[in-house]
């Protein structure tokens, strides 16, 4: 690899959420403010994303008190804590600069029929892949070792599945309530019979 990219590759993150231009999002962004440093919530539609990699950006316009704002914010960024989709929008174009002139209900974009709003996330590097990295250059920098010696008492792993025991208390209780039922039953009858 190359040296630059290699270097961009260590400041990716590992799961970045799948983003489209038209879907409202919630963009969780840190702020600091002289020594303090607070979260601060963006909400918005997506009007375009462009770049790729590291600098991958995407912009968000809202309307607050009557005034369009657009922030561009770095995909990759860490003062980026979490970005959370909102609403999925139909948008049939890649930029959605048409946006800007319309007021009111007319600046949103119309709601795709039957979309779930799924946080769905691209693995851009694996942290297994990273983990397997570091102990093989700990394997080859250790000192070489005795080899292992096979022990003849196998080692048993007990797993307990807890579902199918809720499931076998759940049905004991719904036995006894069916037992109960049926005993009240039985006593009316008799009740009945006797008069």
């Amino acid at each position: 690899m190359d040296i630059i990219k290699s270097i961009e590759h260590e400041q990716l993150k590992n799961k970045v959420p799948v983003l489209d231009v038209g879907n409202t999002v919630r963009v969780h962004v840190r702020v600091k403010e002289g020594n303090r440093e607070r979260i601060q919530v963006f909400e918005g539609i997506i009007i375009k994303k462009q770049g790729g990699g590291l600098q991958e950006t995407f912009t968000v316009r809202r309307i607050s008190y009557g005034v369009g704002v657009e922030k561009t914010f770095l995909l990759h960024s860490p003062m980026v804590e979490k970005i959370e989709v909102v609403r999925v929008g139909k948008a049939r174009r890649a930029k959605l600069f048409y946006l800007r002139d319309r007021i009111g209900k007319a600046s949103k974009t119309k709601e795709k029929l039957g979309a779930r709003i799924e946080t769905k996330e691209i693995v851009l590097k694996e942290e297994m892949q990273e983990a397997k990295e570091k102990v093989e250059t700990n394997v080859a920098e250790a000192p070489e070792e005795a080899p292992a010696v096979e022990t003849e008492n196998p080692v048993v792993e007990e797993t307990v599945d807890t579902v199918k025991e809720e499931v076998v208390e759940e049905v004991k209780e719904e036995k006894a309530k069916t037992d109960k039922k049926e005993e009240k039953v039985e006593e009316q009858k008799e009740a009945k019979k006797e008069e």
